[in-house]
């Protein structure tokens, strides 16, 4: 069983919040729900275990109107802004090791991209070319910097970016969905120099115009439904589920979370 909900422009800790209370609201009914939404002002996100203390200007990122958040999943930072972003929640009894989990929320998102016309792959094999080794650490190098296996992309370039955490046999898998790319702000929020970043793709490049946050919701639902379950139903946040995430949300206020690494 698959539910869907598209929820309004939210700050940073709310949707990450709302992300967490949807997680337990799955295990509750055993069902899986997709998510769709944006984020009201241009969010930095860190990922659970990325190390950023000491490494951020916090008085350039306040100047810039940029806020920040730490996800409860893992992977690298994101700039969350002209991006749409999805999340997906379930049982862990129904989703498989996490490569399998990673595969089946693939499909989703090509055959939603692919509605909207976007001609998207997932990466298969490794690139051909040597990485430096720290590329592969969550450090301050960004999550678009470059595609892993698994990750989809439009023309070689990284499209997306996903990232997954499981608690309590419950897994919440969130990415981005670039529309134009300004991830390149991300190295200007560093203290020290950060890396050149490569353009990214987004749903512009590949389109020649920008669908809007309800275009893809609509071709997001519409892979669910046929891929998934025919009858997914369109649902809204009840009280009990608001109030659930209005407890986390001050998880992800607490800088002593935001910075803890």
């Amino acid at each position: 069983m698959w539910h869907f909900l598209h929820s309004p422009s939210s700050t940073g800790a709310d949707n990450m919040a709302l992300d967490e209370a949807l997680m337990q609201r799955a295990a509750e009914c055993s069902a899986w729900i997709c998510r769709v939404y944006t984020w009201n002002a241009p969010t930095l996100s860190l990922g659970r275990n990325q190390r950023a203390r000491g490494a951020y200007d916090l008085e350039r990122i306040a100047e810039q109107g940029v806020d920040i958040v730490r996800r409860p999943t893992g992977g690298r930072a994101i700039l969350h802004h002209r991006e749409v972003t999805y999340s997906v929640v379930g049982p862990v009894g129904d989703a498989g090791g996490l490569r399998e989990s990673y595969a089946r929320i693939n499909r989703l998102l090509i055959a939603a991209l692919r509605g909207l016309g976007v001609a998207a792959t997932v990466v298969d094999r490794p690139a051909d070319t040597a990485r430096d080794a720290t590329l592969e650490q969550p450090g301050v190098i960004p999550c678009f910097h470059h595609p892993s296996v698994g990750e989809i992309t439009f023309n070689g370039r990284k499209l997306v970016g996903s990232a997954q955490w499981r608690c309590d046999e419950v897994l919440l898998q969130h990415g981005s969905i670039l529309v134009d790319d300004d991830q390149m702000r991300l190295s200007s929020l560093l203290i020290e120099p950060g890396p050149e970043i490569p353009a990214a793709a987004t749903l512009r490049d590949a389109l020649g115009r920008a669908p809007s946050e309800s275009d893809v919701a609509q071709s997001l639902l519409q892979a669910v439904r046929a891929l998934e379950d025919h009858h997914a139903r369109l649902i809204e946040p009840d009280a009990r589920l608001l109030a659930r995430a209005n407890e986390l949300r001050d998880h992800y206020l607490d800088e002593g979370w935001t910075w803890r690494r």
